[in-house]
Order: C-alpha cells, then sequence, then structure tokens
C-alpha cells in the first residue's frame, strides 16, 4: 500500500557513503501529471511573477506533487466503494469542528489565520505527545484538548486561564495536555520540542519503557526558517532519530518581509535532507491532504524512524497581529488565497461524499458559537491573580524567592534588605 510520502514530491536524504552525480539525483522522481493546488511550483511560478518578477526565478521548474494526486485518485473511487475516503464521517465531523472552534475563538480576538496545519497534524496525536507552539498558539492548544475556557481566561489575564494569567496570549501552557508553551520569540521553542521527543527517546530506550512511544510537533513559521535553532535542531533531531515532525507553518510573509526576498531556496522542505530527513511539501490549506502526511510522518516517527520536515504552504487572512495595517500584501494575491478558504473546502469534499448533511454542520456552528461565548463570558467574569503570584513560577521556591511564609514580599521586610543596600 502506498503511503503519503510516496505520493508526495519528498526529498530523500543521500546515503551516507553515496555522492551526488548526474546519475545519483538527490531529487526523487516526481508522479506524473501536474498538480494544480497553491503548492505546486508552476502555479506559484505564474503567480508569483505577478507580484515579485524579480523573485520568480528562484523557483525551481520542476513541479511539487504532492498528496493532490492521490486525493483526486481516491476521490474518483469514492463513487463505487467507501473505502475509498481519505475520512469516516466521524472523522470529518472531528476535523470540521475543531477548524470551526479555531476559527470561531479567533475570530473572536480579531485574528482569523489559517487552521488546516494545526488540525491536521495535532488531531492525529495521543495524550502524551507534545505540542510546542508559537506566539500564534491559540488554536494549537486548543487543538490539543486545553479547553476554551481556559485559552480565552489566560487571554484574558485571569486566575481560570491555562497558566494562571501569567502566560498570556502568546505563552499558553499546559502540563496536563502536553502543550509544552507559545513562545513569542522565533526559532525559541524548537530547541524545546526537540528536548522533549529526546526526553521520549531516553524513556525509551534507556529506561526501558517499551510503551513510551510519544512523538513532538514542533510548529514555526517560514520567518524562522532563517533562524540559527532550526538547522541546529535539525542536525540534533536527526543525530539522535529522535520522535519529531518539524512543521513549518508557511504563510509566505515574515510580518512585512515576502519569503521570497529573506532566504535564498525559498522551498523551506528541500532543507530536511542536508541533515539526513526526509522534506515534504504539502498544501497547508486542504486540511486532507495535511492529515495524509501528518499520518505518514507521524507514523514514521512513532516507529523509531526519525524526524520530518513537513512544509505546510497557508496564508493569514488578516495582517500579521492588530497593529499591522497589512499594506504590504498585493490585494491580488490576498484575494487569490481568500477563495481557498479550508473549512469550505472540507465542507465541499464531505457533501460531495455524502458523509454528512447541512443540519449535522450548522448544528456544530450553533454548538461552537455558543461555546465561544461562554467562554468569554467566564473569563470576563473571573478574578484577576493576586498580588503575591506575581514571582510565583519564576524561582525554584514554590512561593517565589520573594514572597515570605505569610504571603507578603519578603523585600517589604527591613530584615531581608538588610545588607542589600549597596547591591
Amino acid at each position: 500500500m502506498a503511503t503519503s510520502f510516496s505520493a508526495t514530491k519528498v526529498l530523500q536524504p543521500l546515503p551516507l557513503n553515496s555522492t551526488r552525480s548526474a546519475e545519483k539525483p538527490l531529487l526523487c522522481q516526481s508522479l506524473k501529471g501536474s498538480s494544480s493546488f497553491l503548492g505546486s511550483s508552476s502555479h506559484k511560478l505564474s503567480l508569483k511573477k505577478t507580484f515579485y518578477p524579480h523573485q520568480s526565478q528562484r523557483r525551481s521548474n520542476n513541479a511539487v506533487v504532492a498528496v493532490s494526486d492521490v486525493v483526486k485518485e481516491k476521490k474518483s473511487k469514492s463513487k463505487s466503494s467507501s473505502s475509498n475516503l481519505l475520512i469516516t464521517k466521524e472523522e470529518g465531523l472531528v476535523l470540521y469542528e475543531d477548524m470551526v472552534l479555531g476559527r470561531a475563538f479567533e475570530d473572536m480576538c480579531a485574528q482569523m489565520y489559517y487552521r488546516a496545519v494545526s488540525t491536521g497534524f495535532i488531531k492525529l496525536l495521543k495524550k502524551e505527545d507534545s505540542v510546542v507552539s508559537t506566539y500564534r498558539d491559540h488554536v494549537h492548544a486548543l487543538s490539543k484538548g486545553v479547553p476554551a475556557r481556559q485559552v480565552m481566561s489566560e487571554l484574558f489575564g485571569k486566575t481560570t486561564g491555562c497558566c494562571r494569567g501569567q502566560g498570556g496570549s502568546m505563552h499558553m501552557f499546559s502540563k496536563e495536555h502536553n502543550v509544552l508553551g507559545g513562545f513569542a520569540f522565533i526559532g525559541e521553542g524548537i530547541p524545546v520540542a526537540t528536548g522533549a521527543a529526546f526526553t521520549s527517546k531516553y524513556r525509551r530506550e534507556v529506561l526501558k519503557e517499551a510503551d513510551c512511544d510519544h512523538v513532538t510537533l514542533a510548529f514555526f513559521g517560514d520567518g524562522t526558517c532563517n533562524n540559527g535553532q532550526f538547522y541546529e535542531c535539525l542536525n540534533m533531531a536527526v543525530l539522535w532519530k529522535l520522535p519529531i515532525i518539524f512543521v513549518v507553518e508557511n504563510n509566505l510573509w515574515a510580518i512585512g518581509m515576502s519569503h521570497l526576498r529573506s532566504t535564498s531556496d525559498p522551498e523551506i522542505w528541500k532543507k530536511g535532507p542536508a541533515f539526513g530527513m526526509p522534506g515534504v511539501h504539502v498544501d497547508g490549506m486542504d486540511v486532507l491532504k495535511v492529515r495524509e502526511v501528518a499520518m505518514e510522518a507521524v507514523g514514521r516517527a512513532r516507529r523509531g524512524e526519525g524526524p520530518t520536515l513537513v512544509e505546510c504552504e497557508t496564508y493569514r487572512f488578516r495582517g500579521h497581529s492588530l497593529a499591522d495595517p497589512d499594506e504590504l500584501r498585493d490585494p491580488a494575491e490576498k484575494n487569490h488565497y481568500a477563495t481557498r478558504d479550508p473549512i469550505t473546502a472540507l465542507k465541499k469534499y464531505m457533501f460531495e461524499n455524502n458523509l454528512v448533511n447541512e443540519a449535522e454542520l450548522k448544528a456544530i456552528d450553533k454548538k461552537i458559537d455558543e461555546l465561544v461565548e461562554e467562554s468569554v463570558e467566564f473569563a470576563d467574569a473571573s478574578p484577576v491573580p493576586a498580588r503575591n503570584q506575581l514571582l510565583e513560577n519564576v524561582f525554584a521556591d514554590p512561593r517565589g524567592f520573594g514572597i515570605g511564609p505569610d504571603g507578603r514580599y519578603r523585600c517589604e521586610d527591613p530584615k531581608f534588605t538588610e545588607g542589600t543596600a549597596q547591591v
């Protein structure tokens, strides 16, 4: 049975004793035919010539064929056999509900970013698996199971938040759900994710915990891929054959910097084989394509076959943040991607294959609207953190180095500060 990777344009590492030559090209042979989804180089070339004529020649002329061809084949066969469907009705409803939850939640926060990537990967994980996110971490936390109440309360800085109000929007963390944090500075989370993957391998191989097949997902953007930590961790992950998947959410822009202007080779997925791991490119606006690639990458990690680098080409529908007027992106480019809404695409697939009806999806929409509204009300009514919580989790002392047994700040005690005036 063919795997997702066999149906995807994948770069594989060279054997250790081989050399590059015309007879042994590094690039594996592409599938016959071409794909029209946004990940095709042919499509990108025509698109980028419109927007960035001085940069378009950097793209490879080889078509990047992802899971789309397999999707088309399976769709054509699905009329005669339901076993060829990419998802079951139950799986489709889970994916749809998670994507609608993410969209509704971010709409409430006035963000509205892409959501097919996080859903396609995270909904395949077990509770014990770890997720490391970026400053755009709300939906990663929601997909991993952190309750909407806790995520919204953290945004409000309330004690009922998943970090008791001390993390805020960009630092979601949940020990219970193995969400190891959002990180404000780009690249910060990749070493943490690499360490988490090492923990899994150590527990299995050194501590002999045979059932420890936990994997780690590291999410980051295209701008991070020019950061040194990215390359250092790719090297370490291959060196130790760690169970980690590096997921690049490439939205083509790092704030106001075009991805094509900021890196020597815009095809990030090709950087995996340089370190000895497969590199995969997939349409990040299609949750089913992402899910197929994710299944193979997660499976490889669980089987002990090592890391994978996956570039999910996606797009954000608004500016980088509320402070970004979004004046640098070409309106034609934004309009092009606006027609490729991942939620609309999933609905279309499920309707065409008679998996769901309109009433079932409307019921989910209503449920999610009520859930988000309730989470806002809950967060608004929750208490703010007490003053003596300020230094907790800063020092090893659980109560905080600056807080005495009576709950008062030690700095307020003249005896505590005696002799430190000079300092």
